[in-house]
């Protein structure tokens, strides 16, 4: 498999490859922890090209970036090899309390520095806020993530479930290289209001749970599926729950059968969905599929190498209509900018 290149931003661009690496599930939200394999599954995503890699601060908490940061240490590449992308925003107390969305000056500086730390880095590539604040003006904010780059300890910006409105203010403060958001055959509607503003401004689209929370891989067919401590049995992702579970099941049912056509599994389809829509309107899509295993990780890599006719992307959107998708994203939608 050969992992190509591509630029996220235009006026503040930044050069990744064209898919990362989502490395949230290592430490938090999806069941059981092994740093060890966590560590093979990083380093292997490096030899293979896959040099972007995703972390925050509250994943863990606060021990992702600390697993990250060992396993570029300890990588062939090194620092150099990497480009390291990290949020702020959420905080957590180091026993998984939320205390809730803080995007105030002085936290987005006391933050930083505490990433650097874990993370046992100069320079972070792509700092994101995490969530918006609605309490504090994201100009404010902006302003503050904008002295990170004047004094060197972050390269370039980014923006995370941020609306249409906030993505134009935010980019007039210093020039945003990314928006990440959920984007799959479940979750399209950053088709409607967000895209046209990141192809106006020339922001790229970092889609997360691009096969959405593993549900299109085909590996999920009842909650018991999940490990114990996996977050995806709680209703605060209600599309694994009751009915709604049943009816998203018969829609991978259809993506199996055009990829069984294929030759590819549903995993890697929809994946090559979501980056066959890399370049719409001038908006690079970098997906972050995350996964603590080689395994998956060497599946989702092969993707990469899976060019959709048009005809097969139409298909697919007609499998998996919009409307048809059952439940939100997240039981709680409040903390996502509209």
């Amino acid at each position: 498999m050969s992992i190509q290149h591509t630029t996220l931003g235009t006026a503040s661009s930044l050069t990744v490859s064209q898919l990362g690496l989502g490395c949230m599930g290592m430490s938090d939200f999806y069941g059981d922890r092994d740093e060890a394999s966590a560590m093979r599954t990083i380093h292997r995503a490096l030899d293979l090209g896959v040099t972007l890699l995703d972390t925050a601060d509250m994943y863990g908490p606060f021990t992702n970036e600390q697993l990250v940061g060992r396993a570029i240490a300890s990588s062939r590449q090194g620092r150099d090899g990497v480009q390291l992308a990290t949020k702020f925003g959420n905080e957590r107390l180091p026993d998984g309390t939320m205390l809730g969305v803080n995007g105030k000056p002085e936290y987005v500086l006391a933050a930083c520095d505490a990433s650097l730390q874990r993370l046992g880095v100069d320079v972070i590539d792509l700092y994101y806020q995490h969530r918006v604040d609605f309490d504090v003006p994201i100009e404010d904010t902006v302003g503050a993530m904008s002295e990170l780059v004047a004094a060197g300890k972050v390269r370039h910006l980014g923006l995370s479930e941020a609306g249409p409105e906030t993505i134009r203010r935010a980019n007039a403060v210093h020039p945003i290289t990314a928006v990440q958001t959920e984007y799959s055959l479940f979750s399209r509607d950053v088709e409607d209001a967000v895209w046209p503003v990141l192809a106006e401004l020339g922001i790229g689209l970092v889609p997360y749970s691009p096969l959405g929370r593993g549900l299109l891989t085909g590996s999920i067919a009842a909650p018991t599926d999940l490990p114990d401590g996996d977050a995806r049995s709680s209703a605060y992702f209600p599309r694994f729950q009751g009915d709604a579970l049943e009816a998203n099941l018969a829609l991978v049912t259809r993506v199996r059968e055009i990829a069984d056509r294929l030759g590819c599994t549903p995993g890697q389809l929809a994946l090559a969905w979501v980056m066959s829509h890399s370049g719409r309107d001038g908006v690079t899509v970098v997906p972050i599929p995350g996964t603590k295993r080689v395994e998956y990780l060497e599946q989702n890599a092969a993707a990469a190498g899976i060019t959709l006719a048009p005809e097969v992307v139409a298909e697919l959107e007609r499998a998996v209509p919009r409307e048809a998708v059952v439940g939100d994203r997240y039981g709680d939608m409040s903390t996502i900018d509209r």
